[in-house]
């Protein structure tokens, strides 16, 4: 800050807006301000020459001394107890919440330290409220930084106020310049045009500006992000007497958006006249962060919820039909005990082989599902032969293949390429075990390969039931099944778990289908260099 300003720091400290206390290094209090000893309710006689832990409710002593014998140590500027709720005491007897800023200089005194208090009683209660809506996740949200709802009016007036000096208020103007420049809020003030005359340090750190890039040169609006709150409107809003308070973005010098919760207020003399404005200004991107974080936790509950609901609803139908199946053969079987019942045991048998297969997929794509939403899926890519390997995927299938059904498959290109044989085994697999179930028999299913320096194209065509223009947006959901295959058993998931695979293994998939023709997917992958 300019010497030349004409504005008394000991004004600032006498009419601040939030309780400023300096102490010596054996901790004990030699200057309060005014807001302060009425915050706790003590008068300047009663608390000047007291420890600090006259402040702090008894409990919290021995770990406060600890603190203080550490801070000596190692002074620097900086919020104190991080992560921890801070409490304060007031003469009555009563507690209430505190956040507290820690600054230090060294005199010829000695050492001092500078503490800024806050009493951030109203943001505790609203964290409740919030902890209350949210008591599924048992988490707090981050502290909400320090309200800017305290008076600024005053400390507008009394920086334009001038007075002369003695000996003493000199020695409180070196405390308060030391406030100015350890304070962790950006301050900036603007005289009746706008124009910025002052800004301290935690401004210039928070903008990235130096301040003779914008004292004397430039508005506020070089910084106020004009989407969301523009120069004229703050203008207009101060020049009626309001404390324009507001979250809002600033942008940095480097064109970079910073979130800060802002008080712009207008600064006026004794006769009402408006000789300039005040902006005060804390970052607050840590407790967005907190509140983004907080919404994607919501937001993966919910969905959780909603996975777990739709597979007890999908596993009770789908596991119903297999498990009756095995019931019904097995106690037919026990009741075929004759050497010519071999036939009839033997196709129960089969039945009983063929349900449990099914339920086995059933849970298989459930934990695929799983596996994916962990991140658990690793890639192990190799090179190998896909013709060979997409061919053999073919031959297994065949006894899926309805009466008179055949798959056709066909290559180009070379036929080595690098890529996880088991994930596409798995992709393969699925799309063609779906156009195996969801065509007639006598259909022909049609397999092809191409593979290029850059691209390596896999297709899957059926001549099956088809799938309407409205189901193909949401082919790829977890639990979505077309109108027209609700009679047909699946879970939904296959095609959700193939989309997942394709993108691990940097692929793409779409799907080109008309009703009752027949459905094409396209598989798509960039070749490894």
């Amino acid at each position: 800050m300019n010497k030349d300003t004409g504005i008394g720091f000991d004004v600032l400290f006498t009419n601040a807006s939030l309780g400023i206390m300096v102490a010596n290094e054996q901790g004990t209090i030699v200057l309060a301000n005014p807001f302060l000893l009425k915050q706790f309710g003590y008068s300047e006689n009663e608390l000047l020459g007291q420890k600090i832990e006259k402040l702090i409710p008894e409990r919290y002593h021995e770990r406060h001394t600890t603190h203080v014998h550490h801070y000596n140590k190692h002074p620097k500027t900086r919020p104190m107890g991080l992560g921890l709720d801070l409490y304060a005491i007031r003469k009555n007897g009563t507690e209430f919440p505190v956040e507290v800023s820690l600054g230090s200089y060294q005199t010829d005194q000695g050492k001092y330290v500078i503490a800024f208090l806050s009493d951030i009683s109203k943001r505790k209660e609203a964290e409740q409220a919030l902890q209350q809506l949210n008591e599924a996740l048992e988490q707090k949200v981050e502290e909400r930084t320090v309200t800017l709802k305290s008076t600024v009016k005053q400390l507008a007036a009394l920086i334009a106020e001038t007075e002369a000096k003695d000996t003493e208020l000199n020695r409180v103007n070196i405390f308060l310049k030391n406030i100015w420049n350890h304070a962790a809020a950006s301050i900036i003030v603007t005289d009746n045009t706008g124009i910025i005359n002052m800004m301290n340090p935690a401004a210039e750190r928070l903008l990235y500006y130096h301040h003779t890039e914008l004292i004397a040169k430039k508005t506020p609006a070089i910084f106020l992000d004009e989407t969301e709150k523009s120069l004229a409107s703050l203008l207009d809003k101060a020049n009626e007497e309001t404390s324009v308070e507001a979250e809002l973005h600033y942008k940095k010098k480097d064109g970079s958006l910073l979130p800060v919760s802002q008080t712009f207020t207008a600064m006026r003399n004794t006769q009402g006249e408006i000789e300039g404005y005040l902006i005060i200004a804390m970052d607050i991107s840590k407790r967005k962060n907190a509140e983004t974080e907080l919404i994607i936790a919501l937001q993966r509950e919910k969905e959780l919820s909603e996975l777990k609901s739709r597979f007890v609803s999908i596993a009770s139908h789908e596991f119903r039909t297999p498990l009756s199946t095995v019931l019904s053969s097995a106690y037919l079987i026990s009741k075929y005990t004759e050497k010519e019942d071999q036939l009839r045991r033997d196709k129960h048998i089969q039945r009983i082989v063929s349900s449990v297969n099914m339920l086995t997929d059933i849970l298989n794509d459930f934990l695929s599902v799983g596996k994916i939403e962990e991140g658990k899926i690793q890639l192990r890519r190799n090179i190998f032969d896909i013709s060979q390997h997409l061919q053999q995927i073919a031959n297994e299938l065949t006894g899926l293949l309805k009466k008179d059904q055949q798959i056709r498959y066909q290559h180009e290109g070379d036929p080595e390429i690098e890529q996880d044989p088991s994930l596409m085994k798995h992709i393969l697999i699925n799309l063609l075990s779906n156009a195996i179930k969801f065509s007639p028999e006598g259909s022909v299913i049609e397999l092809r390969s191409s593979l290029t320096p850059a691209n390596l194209k896999i297709s899957v065509a059926d001549q099956g039931i088809g799938i309407s223009p409205d189901d193909q947006h949401h082919l790829f959901e977890r639990f979505f099944r077309g109108a027209n295959a609700t009679n047909i058993q699946g879970t939904g998931l296959g095609l959700h778990i193939v989309s997942k695979y394709v993108e691990l293994l940097n692929g793409t998939i779409t799907c080109n289908s008309q009703l009752d023709t027949g459905t094409t997917f396209e598989l798509n992958f960039r070749v490894q260099s």
